[in-house]
């Protein structure tokens, strides 16, 4: 709900800072950007302000001083939490074979792995997948990204990905309430952020790191909905972009 709130705000805005006939709005460098001047504005209090000053520093001190087997305790739990959504995402896509993968994933580590702290799963053979939402059901099906914005402290979204509050109306995301959602979030981002030091020059070497980072979070929705041009995209580009961008903020 409060994901709605924030776009009707951005649209608010908008719509008052963008009146018809602006050179800015017909001057777009991305279809699905029409509040460009808006977003490069969040972008930068988000690139240079807050991720230099609070997140990186608070990411690294969590990941430098937390024992290693707390933090992978912690992560395969918040990890786990997100199996039964895939399964039903993945249905909805016709993806059967991931499906049973993620379920099996999910009793497997419920049971054996103490309710998801330890991946027995992963050392049995069956490997942790991408995660699947319902707004890749959405895109799996035909709707577009819809319009793109960068949040003060949140980062990028769709407007697509409001359909995403679906996931949290069935077991287990059903039972967080929205201090749990909050902490999920911010662990699983401390520990992205961590990892993404070493490769941190490949948006500080872009002539322009806000349409790199559009561009390719736009297209990485898109390859998770299946419905991207496969050869096109860089994987392990648009992995390392998927995760800077969706989870450090």
């Amino acid at each position: 709900m409060s994901r709605i709130w924030i776009l009707i705000v951005t649209l608010m805005i908008g719509c008052a800072s963008n009146p018809e006939g602006d050179s800015e709005v017909q001057d777009l460098s991305h279809p699905n950007d029409p509040f460009e001047g808006f977003n490069r504005t969040m972008w930068d209090f988000n690139y240079d302000i807050l991720d230099p000053y609070f997140v990186r520093p608070v990411s690294l001190a969590y990941t430098g001083y937390t024992p290693g087997f707390i933090r992978t305790g912690i992560s395969n739990f918040l990890s786990h939490l997100d199996e039964p959504s895939s399964v039903v995402n993945n249905l909805l896509m016709g993806n059967g074979t991931l499906a049973f993968n993620h379920f099996n994933r999910f009793w497997i580590n419920t049971t054996f792995g103490v309710a998801g702290l330890y991946d027995a799963a992963a050392h049995g053979g069956i490997a942790k997948e991408d995660n699947r939402a319902f707004s890749d059901v959405l895109g799996k099906w035909g709707l577009g990204s819809g319009w793109y914005f960068m949040f003060p402290g949140y980062g990028p979204y769709t407007l697509r990905e409001v359909g995403d509050f679906a996931d949290g109306l069935y077991p287990t995301l059903s039972y967080l309430n929205i201090w749990a959602s909050f902490g999920k979030w911010v662990f699983e981002g401390m520990e992205t952020r961590s990892a993404l030091v070493a490769q941190e020059e490949l948006l500080n070497n872009s002539p322009d790191p806000y349409a790199l980072s559009r561009d390719a979070y736009l297209q990485r929705r898109a390859y998770k909905a299946d419905v991207a041009d496969h050869e096109a995209v860089d994987e392990e580009e648009e992995d390392f972009l998927d995760d800077y961008l969706d989870e450090e903020f």
